[in-house]
């Protein structure tokens, strides 16, 4: 399989994605050193992927010297929505926010997919030409493609498979039922599943009081097969 960054996708080539994987990960203020765990095995097997950035890191120069790497940002606007302004006063404010975190970036989903019509049709403003907020489940069967917003030139590209749901619904790991899949194949992995190795969201669940705490948190990795795995056997897929 060839991999590509969200950004390569071209609407007047629609029939160019369908032997591709789009590779995409949502930091979630994930530490630097559970960062650097998920790149390194990006790094490895030399493939594209388009990260949704949430913090201001070091790491990001490390991101930026990588031609494989499309940073996109992902914004939150669940403080905004609490009446926190933490992250400014409006949406525009938050996407203006994490716009300056990556200014290069083409890329838009948000932390907990969150979108309305206001927010999308203001978006080509900001220098963003792709949002990513629509999760279209594999279990429905659909051949999902991306499509150009009804108001503007915005393209919107939803993706089938993401970590935790691929857990909580219980689709498996049998890797070649995702590869026959007919529509865009957009997988949206956590860096914070792949140290885990999560394969059960308790497993999630009972580490979240201690994230950031590196050391801790590597007492509490699966050792059987899990996010991580599955992620590994989806990079060897690389020109097969």
């Amino acid at each position: 399989m060839i991999f590509q960054k969200i950004k390569d996708i071209d609407l007047n080539n629609l029939e160019d994605f369908k032997d591709k994987i789009f590779l995409t990960f949502d930091v979630d203020w994930c530490s630097d050193e559970i960062l650097n765990y998920t790149l390194n095995i990006i790094e490895k097997y030399d493939v594209k992927s388009t990260f949704f950035i949430t913090h201001r890191t070091s790491i990001l120069s490390r991101m930026r010297s990588d031609q494989n790497i499309e940073l996109g940002i992902h914004p939150n606007f669940n403080p905004l929505l609490n009446g926190d302004f933490k992250y400014g006063k409006n949406t525009d404010d938050v996407i203006n926010y994490f716009k300056n975190i990556v200014p290069e970036s083409l890329s838009i989903r948000s932390h907990s997919l969150t979108q309305n019509s206001y927010i999308l049709d203001n978006l080509e403003k900001f220098g963003l030409k792709y949002d990513c907020n629509n999760f279209i489940p594999f279990s429905l069967n659909n051949q999902n493609k991306p499509y150009k917003h009804w108001t503007n030139n915005l393209i919107r590209v939803p993706h089938f498979w993401e970590d935790g749901i691929c857990i909580k619904y219980k689709w498996g790991y049998d890797l070649e039922k995702y590869l026959k899949y007919k529509g865009i194949k957009v997988f949206d992995f956590h860096p914070i599943h792949i140290f885990l190795n999560t394969e059960d969201l308790s497993r999630y669940e009972k580490t979240k009081n201690f994230h950031l705490n590196f050391e801790k948190l590597n007492k509490f990795r699966n050792k059987n097969y899990g996010t991580e795995n599955f992620l590994i056997d989806l990079l060897q897929t690389k020109n097969e």
